[in-house]
């Protein structure tokens, strides 16, 4: 493998993605292989099947080794499930105005660090935004002058169970002996709203299959993050136990039916599997499906209601995740039950330039800028 490539694996609640990318023009990305195995997810911040997870990473993986000789590291993304985040406000005063240095800036990131706890570890740490002596907010301190230098950090903190099980996956390839972990909810932070959106208050809500998550971001960091297990695959759910079908059914009419459509009493959708014909209304499907999306929008409105750094009531909610084109109409329907702006936010790349495809490249985002500097927390797992 060139030394410009990394490898990055993807968890979702629903799947798991393996791929080998490189930058290509125009922050591009040059794809060289990808695998992607389906498995149980997870939830209530714990994997549903252990060993079905620890079997599809190692399919993709050994997919990726096979294709791509010459592997000696791998970042793989922590979903918010398994990530705790950790804010913290400090300052350190200086004798007199000076210069700003990279040194200060890790002095005060270094005494604002939590503690790692039997069930947490830091895994990256990011800073929102400083202050300076003049109460100017900025982005990057160094080389400014003040007398003294607050910041507000974002500490990301991964649970150690789901380390020794990643660990435990990788311990099968001999040659991989770098692990880096890098937080998802950052990742898809950085990479999908830009520095403008960033320098106020912004959300982003990741609508996943089992699980997602709500994160309020500011300046570089996450200011806010919620994740809970509620996804689309709840409203299959939801539609299998309230009409009586099969689970298999229930997922295929969720992709048939549209939200935004004209309301009509007469007509029906119609259904085939495994020989058996299953016929309801459409209107039937609609009030049902929008019924379980009443209840995410009632999980996002706590969600706006438990941060209370800020006033972000006026603020788009930017959405993304494998589950918001699964059911058309999905964006519009949260947009006009919450009565806020809601906003389908991609990677801009060809081809994938889907919700779908917002975590998998967010990582490969991080990685490739992350490539050589190691500043996620890694592993050496032999």
């Amino acid at each position: 493998m060139r030394k410009k490539s990394v490898a990055v694996l993807d968890i979702r609640s629903s799947e798991v993605t393996a791929v080998v990318g490189e930058r290509g023009v125009n922050n591009t990305f040059i794809i060289k292989s990808k695998y992607t195995c389906a498995y149980d997810g997870y939830a209530e911040g714990k994997l549903i099947d252990e060993d079905g997870f620890l079997a599809a990473v190692n399919d993709v993986v050994r997919s990726t080794v096979s294709a791509c000789g010459g592997l000696k590291s791998f970042y793989v993304g922590v979903p918010g499930e398994f990530t705790k985040i950790v804010n913290v406000d400090k300052v350190v005063s200086f004798q007199s105005a000076r210069k700003i240095t990279n040194a200060d800036r890790d002095y005060l990131a270094g005494i604002s660090a939590p503690e790692n706890t039997d069930r947490y570890q830091t895994i990256k740490h990011s800073c929102l935004y400083y202050v300076l002596s003049d109460k100017r907010k900025i982005i990057y301190p160094v080389g400014m002058v003040s007398d003294s230098l607050q910041g507000r950090f974002c500490f990301y903190q991964c649970r150690n169970d789901f380390i020794d099980v990643l660990l435990k996956a990788f311990g099968k390839f001999k040659d991989i002996s770098d692990i880096n972990l890098i937080p998802t909810v950052y990742a898809e932070a950085m990479y999908l709203l830009s520095a403008e959106q960033r320098d106020e208050y912004a959300v982003l809500f990741d609508l996943g299959y089992i699980s997602s998550s709500y994160s309020v971001v500011c300046g570089n960091g996450l200011a806010f993050c919620e994740s809970f297990s509620v996804g689309i695959g709840h409203i299959a759910v939801y539609l299998m136990t309230e009409l009586d079908i099969p689970f298999d059914v229930a997922s295929k009419f969720l992709s048939m039916v549209n939200l935004n459509a004209k309301e009509t009493l007469n007509t029906y959708e119609e259904c085939v599997c495994e020989g058996k014909t299953y016929r309801f209304l459409t209107v039937t499907l609609r009030d049902k499906i929008r019924e379980g999306l009443d209840g995410i929008c009632e999980t996002l409105e706590a969600c706006r209601q438990s941060f209370t750094g800020k006033n972000i009531d006026v603020r788009t909610i930017n959405i993304t995740g494998e589950g918001v084109k699964v059911i058309r109409g999905t964006a519009e329907h949260i947009s006009n039950r919450l009565v806020k702006n809601v906003e389908i936010v991609s990677p801009a790349v060809p081809y994938y330039d889907k919700p779908r495809f917002s975590s998998l490249l967010s990582l490969l985002d991080a990685a490739l800028i992350d490539a050589g500097s190691v500043s996620f927390l890694s592993f050496f797992n032999k």
